[in-house]
């Protein structure tokens, strides 16, 4: 085992603190810049170097963060030219047959999230199907907020803990654990669907139950209808058909080009942004300089409104991670052997409890749980395998059922449905706050984690 530094206790304490005011409701930048000082205090000995880490980390998480930053930007600056055009009123109206009420909007968004996140990943899944369906949604009466569960649960829940298509997950589990890629698939997969129908149907239940309470407000609706009554621009007619046909030439092209993840997600940054140049220059033609820059301006704006404030907070959960607070701390900052922070106390914490059967699934999830707090499901996946396979031969059990429950953990968490910082995407494209959506997510998914692991100790 790795030995535990000063470093590992400082960033577990204020992990708890950050944790503690975040069940206050209150805002985590002031703790988390506090961590990153207290990081680099302790690792240089010196003022200096604690206020250097700082800004270093705040450099390693805007750099981390600026592919989503800048895609969503460009998103947002299609979708504002879109609106005022009037196409995109004109664009949701084949899918209002299909879409009657908040319900069936609800189920629906996440149904497409889900198959399109199996085949390209929930990054620029959240980009596509928010862009198409998020103001039909709106226009039927289900809340922005909704639609953020209903994409993030779906597609950075339940797709990307599956990887079925992809199998990015298994196949870094699964090699870890030493076992097949298709065991772990097959064997957990009474896990997966567990884990996603308790959350979805639990977070669906709040939904519901606060909409009828007025706790949680619906889309002014009378609002919507009056805008459609507006006149809608002869260009509006062309935008309405070239955007979605150029998103599904970019599925082609996807399948075509084997084009996964950040490769996926830039076709589509970049196709939203050669069409507002293109409806830019067809509709206000020598004015069109003028008008993209503008729509270029309101886009990244809001992008950093978005952004800005979860920059210092994932510059904290990022030093949990090797690379990130080398960078900021130097190379040497770690003991040897060192995974980084959160997999050197992941394995700290297995190695100290005695295992059987429920002990093992409980520690497993946990384990995994813990090292998905940095924002990123798949940096917990190797720990994850790892302990699947000492756990599963310690207590001559199913090392595929222990590393589908470890990867659930680390997925469910860190791919980006209950911290702030690690479901941005979704949360963005769908304009609500990052905290205000981790919030109403935060229950269901940890009565579904807590369900899943219970059913695993049936199944180990």
């Amino acid at each position: 085992m790795v030995e535990l530094t000063l470093l590992h206790w400082i960033y577990v304490v204020m992990v708890l603190v950050i944790l503690g005011v975040m069940i206050m409701r209150k805002d985590t930048i002031i703790p988390c810049i506090l961590g990153v000082f207290l990081l680099g205090l302790a690792a240089t000995k010196t003022l200096l170097g604690g206020t250097r880490a700082v800004f270093d980390s705040l450099f390693v998480a805007g750099s981390e963060l600026l592919g989503i930053i800048i895609v969503i930007s460009c998103i947002v600056a299609m979708s504002k030219l879109l609106e005022e055009i009037g196409a995109n009123r004109l664009m949701v109206t084949p899918f209002r047959k299909f879409i009657k009420g908040p319900d069936m909007a609800f189920w629906f968004t996440g149904i497409v999230m889900l198959l399109v996140s199996w085949f390209f990943w929930p990054s620029p899944a959240t980009a596509l199907v928010g862009a198409v369906l998020l103001p039909v949604a709106l226009r039927v009466g289900l809340p922005a907020l909704g639609v953020a569960m209903a994409i993030n649960l779906f597609g950075h829940g339940l797709a990307l803990s599956t990887d079925f298509v992809i199998q990015g997950a298994p196949t870094i589990t699964a090699t870890s654990a030493g076992v097949p890629v298709e065991s772990v698939m097959i064997k957990g997969i009474p896990l997966f669907f567990v884990m996603g129908i308790v959350t979805i149907v639990t977070a669906y239940m709040m939904l519901r139950r606060d909409l009828k309470s007025g706790k949680l407000e619906k889309p002014v609706i009378d609002e919507m209808i009056a805008e459609e009554d507006q006149e809608t621009r002869g260009i509006a007619r062309f935008a309405a058909i070239v955007v979605p046909l150029a998103f599904l030439l970019d599925i082609v092209a996807m399948f075509a080009f084997q084009l996964r993840g950040g490769d996926a997600t830039s076709l589509v940054g970049g196709t939203a942004v050669l069409i507002m140049i293109l409806i830019c220059v067809v509709e206000y033609k020598g004015e069109a300089l003028d008008k993209i820059t503008k729509y270029v301006r309101d886009g990244f704006m809001f992008g950093m409104e978005i952004f800005g404030p979860v920059i210092p907070i994932a510059a904290f959960f990022y030093m949990g991670e090797v690379s990130p607070i080398q960078a900021v701390l130097g190379e040497s900052v770690l003991p040897a052997g060192s995974q980084g922070i959160l997999s050197d106390m992941g394995s700290a914490l297995a190695s100290i409890v005695p295992m059987n059967r429920p002990i093992a699934a409980s520690i497993q999830m946990v384990v995994g749980a813990i090292t998905g707090l940095d924002g990123s499901g798949f940096s917990g996946m190797s720990l994850a395998g790892s302990l699947a396979r000492v756990f599963g031969t310690a207590i001559n059990g199913s090392i595929p059922v222990l590393a589908a429950l470890g990867q659930i953990g680390a997925i469910w968490v860190g791919g980006g449905t209950i911290v702030p910082w690690g479901l941005i995407p979704a949360a963005a494209i769908c304009r609500v706050l990052p905290m205000d959506l981790a919030r109403r997510n935060f229950i269901p998914v940890v009565v579904g984690l807590v369900v899943t692991t219970i059913v695993a100790m049936f199944l180990i």
